[in-house]
């Protein structure tokens, strides 16, 4: 089974640093690679509660090793899988290195740079203000107060009790013509909208019904739009991903948005010219198992219910009948997402590397966000943040070699 696209498993994109909290990116699964991303954005979480858990069903006496379970006790002080020699997994031919793509994948245009960073980085940093001296215009959110009453009766669930309530106008959320009907007025008026409810609407008291809805139009709020300069950059992203200016912030994007473009085309290829033993290392196979497991163990711990229960539920987005069952559906995923890691780690056996502390300190804000790796240090241990950085680092070296057509 090949791998189609290369996961870095704790890959942040530009989270911005601690400042703006950092958001890890992954998808569910139904492939063990995409499970393992989503289980490092819960797991930091849940650990806590699922160590403090001390009643434990017994229909997961089986799994209870899983209340040890750490993500780093697989991988070694350089980021390798501990007592594994990857090539003797994998066989790379001669030119493993020598790998072609699409030459769109290697260009990221100024426009792109300057679309990721506004929605990327400003964003997070953009606040609110509330406008009063001019009339709300489609588009606008606004923030109303109403009361709705039939025939001149309040009903319920018409009512927003003076708490208020934001609205974009021109989204549809409200009722056919309750959003038009405050386009044109100004904060502070108060003025009726009249409304009928469809006939199917769904309430017995309201169906086909003719409604007024006393208004106030209490504030139109407005996105401040923060304008990029040197001096922001210095203040905002210095301490935490060590950019001083725009042109280093846009470096950085540029670099992000051709990884992100390429990665999984240059590991296709790479996998592609690559064999497997038939066996592979057990120990790394149970690992990537425990992955999905643990997973599985937090979410019914904190949910005071057994794997198993968990499982048939549909929580996990599939339904299982037992614990078996799940695992026997997962098998190729297991063996692909291990496939990766042999397989970078191959490569970095080939070309020296290795991530020891210093390395990770360095390399870890080239491509997770911040430069200061401690939280995840915390969240996963020392060891595993290391693999991370050693596969991204071998990424970036076969990308910064790769040719074009």
């Amino acid at each position: 089974m090949k791998l189609k696209n290369f996961h870095r498993l704790a890959a942040l994109g530009l989270a911005v640093g601690m400042t703006t909290a950092l958001a890890a990116c992954g998808n569910t699964a139904e492939t063990a690679e995409s499970t393992a991303e989503t289980a490092e954005s819960t797991e930091a979480a849940s650990s806590e509660a699922a160590d403090a858990a001390t009643d434990e069903t017994a229909a997961d006496a089986e799994y209870a090793y899983l209340a040890d379970f750490s993500f780093s006790d697989a991988f070694d002080e350089n980021g390798y899988l501990k007592g594994v020699t990857a090539t003797d997994y994998v066989t790379l031919p001669d030119d493993y290195a020598d790998i072609t793509i699409d030459a769109d994948l290697g260009q990221v245009s100024e426009e792109d740079i300057d679309n990721y960073i506004t929605s990327n980085v400003l964003s997070k940093f953009s606040t609110t203000e509330q406008v009063t001296d001019r009339a709300a215009a489609d588009g606008d959110t606004v923030n109303i107060d109403y009361v709705g009453r039939i025939d001149g009766v309040a009903f319920d669930g018409g009512d927003t009790k003076g708490n208020g309530a934001d609205l974009t106008l021109g989204s549809g959320t409200y009722i056919d013509n309750f959003e038009e009907q405050i386009v044109g007025h100004n904060p502070g008026e108060t003025f009726d909208v009249t409304v009928t409810f469809p006939e199917d609407y769904g309430n017995e008291d309201l169906n086909g019904k003719e409604a007024v809805f006393e208004t106030t139009l209490n504030y139109i709020e407005d996105t401040v739009t923060l304008e990029l300069s040197d001096e922001w950059v210095a203040e905002n992203l210095a301490a935490t991903m060590s950019l001083n200016n725009v042109d280093e912030l846009k470096a950085f994007v540029k670099s992000t948005m051709l990884y992100d473009n390429q990665a999984s085309d240059v590991y296709t290829a790479l996998h592609d010219k690559v064999s497997y033993a038939d066996e592979l290392p057990q120990t790394a196979l149970d690992y990537y198992r425990d992955v999905l497991l643990y997973r599985i163990y937090t979410y019914a711990q904190n949910y005071g219910t057994d794997m198993a229960t968990l499982l048939s539920s549909g929580m996990m987005g599939a339904t299982y009948d037992s614990v078996d069952a799940y695992l026997d559906d997962a098998t190729d995923s297991i063996k692909s997402i291990t496939q990766q890691a042999l397989l970078m780690q191959a490569v970095a056996e080939k070309m020296g590397f290795k991530c020891d502390t210093d390395t990770m300190n360095a390399d870890f804000g080239r491509y997770y966000g911040t430069t200061d790796p401690s939280q995840y240090v915390s969240a996963y241990g020392e060891n595993y943040i290391k693999m991370n950085v050693l596969q991204s680092d071998v990424m970036q070296n076969l990308i910064d070699n790769v040719k074009y057509e």
